[in-house]
């Protein structure tokens, strides 16, 4: 497959420019558990960056919604696959958020079929993870379960995770160097079990 048909298949890859690869997203309207989280004072999705600035403009708006209706092509993860495959590093969703088994399914086999690519995926979605054991998660792919309220601690029941903290001790370097990941590497690290960023 060539990888103007695979865009046109998937709706293309975002470039987030403090990564130091590609992007999937989604619209962050489209979170299952976030949408619900947006209207809770003190939640992580509250003030959500995805609802705002850039993400408000109409062709990405358009974007978005062209990648959420391409999870239904069966074409989907031969296309993804000839967009990452060619990628050291790839995040999942710097907007939006799994959306069922089956799309869970999916990346699970795009991972294993883009071995050579190291892959992240920060989640909100706990009851999709608690279908799955974390042994059974693609070697190259980790997925971040991420706590959902500001200063809350990292969850108990899944081995990598994120939280959001504002005393300033935490361990993500971005807001130093700005904003972007420059050589960190540490969302894409088993051996992290926790990432802590700053609340922005």
């Amino acid at each position: 497959m060539l990888k103007k048909e695979a865009r046109q298949i998937t709706g293309g890859l975002s470039k987030p420019s403090k990564m130091p690869g590609p992007a999937h997203n989604l619209p962050a309207q489209a979170c299952i558990t976030g949408a619900k989280l947006v209207k809770v004072p003190g939640s992580v999705c509250a003030g959500c960056y995805a609802l705002k600035g850039r993400y408000r403009f109409k062709n990405v708006q358009d974007a978005l919604q062209r990648r959420l209706q391409a999870l239904q092509d069966p074409r989907w993860v031969d296309a993804m696959v000839t967009l990452i495959k060619d990628q050291d590093w790839f995040r999942w969703h710097d907007s939006g958020d799994i959306q069922s088994p089956e799309h869970l399914k999916n990346i699970f086999e795009i991972c294993k079929r883009t071995p050579k690519t190291r892959h992240w995926m920060p989640t909100r979605e706990a009851k999709f993870l608690t279908l799955i054991d974390p042994d059974v998660v693609p070697k190259n792919l980790i997925i971040r379960m991420s706590s959902h309220m500001i200063n809350q601690g990292p969850v108990k029941h899944w081995p990598w995770t994120s939280t959001v903290v504002t005393d300033g001790n935490h361990s993500c370097p971005a807001s130093k160097q700005n904003n972007e990941c420059k050589s960190c590497r540490a969302c894409w690290d088993r051996s992290t079990a926790n990432i802590s960023y700053g609340k922005h």
